[in-house]
């Protein structure tokens, strides 16, 4: 798969910009400021869900403008060539998004993730192991998404009926049928998300050990919260059963809590070091970082086993934090592997050792310029 053509019209910093990569990798860098995350966030919402910043619909628009925005991207693919676009209707209200898939209206968002796969880092990320379960799910979930289209689906429905059975207990009195209802509902999306999320583990354990993340750290990641831990032990439906008669229990107790006890939305994702044991939250940030960057790698090269091709991998300021070594192994692993990949960061000459094999622009004032030291790659 490669971008061939990227279109941003009203988006962030740029009032209007097409832009059509001559290489597989590019390397945009600039100030801070300067809009290089902007064009990183627009990829990413050529896939479902908030993009890599989680931004409000209504502070992706250009300021000064009428409140609308669009992105358009064009990948060719082994299938041919493909476009996807995303961004406010043009006729309705704009705190909408739409879809279009090759120009037409999709049925699903699920059309998109299956055409398109994309995983990022950032530089919010580079705490990941630090902070709270809830950034370590959404980095997961995105992860499953990536081989499962319809994972998505699956959240957002947990979602609605986590809701609405918060709603049912906060009555004073609640039909029991109604509440027998939605925990059916509650438990099998619960089992189904955990189901999805504990199978990519496995397999990206697999790769990891069998030497996917190349020169970094291999990881070992498991799923934690009692739900996985039941779905490892017993059957799919055996747990469901178990997940209803536990949240029939717990309705006093969830009704004075103001939430609930066991759902796919209590798991975490711990990470250590397969080689070392060494727990990713007490590692150094360095650390941190390469096992994150390792698992990335990982993801791919299961992706491209699993699905054909690799996904468009955004990668914001992803040298900060990595000593010389380290980013030589990270740009040795780019140049293997056959995916469409943006970097940003703020200085060319970290950028140099690329020289030959990517697109090097400078980024500015709403244009990107091309850098003598970046000739056009073969």
């Amino acid at each position: 798969m490669r971008l061939t053509r990227l279109a941003l019209h009203q988006f962030r910093s740029y009032a209007a910009l097409t832009w059509r990569p001559r290489a597989r990798l590019v390397v945009l860098f600039g100030a801070n400021g300067s809009g290089k995350t902007n064009l990183l966030e627009a990829l990413s919402l050529l896939v479902p869900g908030r993009g890599l910043r989680g931004a409000r619909l209504g502070d992706l628009a250009r300021r000064g403008g009428d409140g609308r925005w669009a992105v358009a991207g064009r990948f060719a693919t082994p299938s041919g060539e493909t476009e996807i676009s995303t961004g406010t209707p043009e006729e309705g209200p704009a705190e909408r998004r739409v879809f279009r898939l090759d120009g037409a209206p999709v049925r699903s968002q699920g059309e998109i993730a299956a055409r398109l796969a994309a995983v990022w880092l950032t530089p919010a990320m580079d705490r990941l192991f630090a902070e709270g379960a809830g950034a370590r799910r959404r980095f997961l979930d995105r992860l499953v998404l990536a081989l499962e289209p319809a994972h998505a689906r699956a959240v957002a429905a947990q979602d609605t009926v986590l809701a609405e059975r918060h709603a049912l207990l906060a009555r004073e009195r609640s039909e029991p049928a109604w509440l027998d209802a939605v925990e059916d509902s509650i438990a099998r999306h619960a089992v189904a998300v955990t189901a999805a999320r504990a199978s990519l583990l496995a397999r990206l354990n697999t790769a990891l050990s069998a030497g996917a993340a190349g020169a970094f750290p291999p990881a070992r990641a498991t799923l934690t919260g009692a739900i996985a831990e039941r779905l490892a032990a017993y059957p799919a439906l055996a747990v469901e059963e178990w997940l209803r008669g536990e949240l029939a229990r717990d309705r006093a107790r969830d009704a004075a809590a103001g939430g609930t006890r066991l759902s796919a939305q209590r798991a975490d994702l711990v990470v250590t070091d397969a080689a070392t044991g060494l727990a990713a939250a007490d590692a150094s940030t360095g650390q941190q970082k390469a096992l994150l960057i390792g698992i990335v790698l990982g993801h791919a090269a299961l992706l491209a086993a699993t699905r054909g091709e690799a996904p468009l991998l955004l990668l914001d300021e992803v040298a900060v934090h990595l000593d010389r070594a380290r980013r030589s192994a990270l740009f040795a692993a780019l140049a293997a592997l056959d995916a469409p990949v943006l970097l940003t960061g703020t200085d060319r000459e970290t950028f140099l050792p690329l020289a030959g094999l990517a697109e090097g622009l400078s980024v500015g004032d709403g244009r990107l310029q091309p850098d003598a030291a970046f000739p056009a790659p073969p």
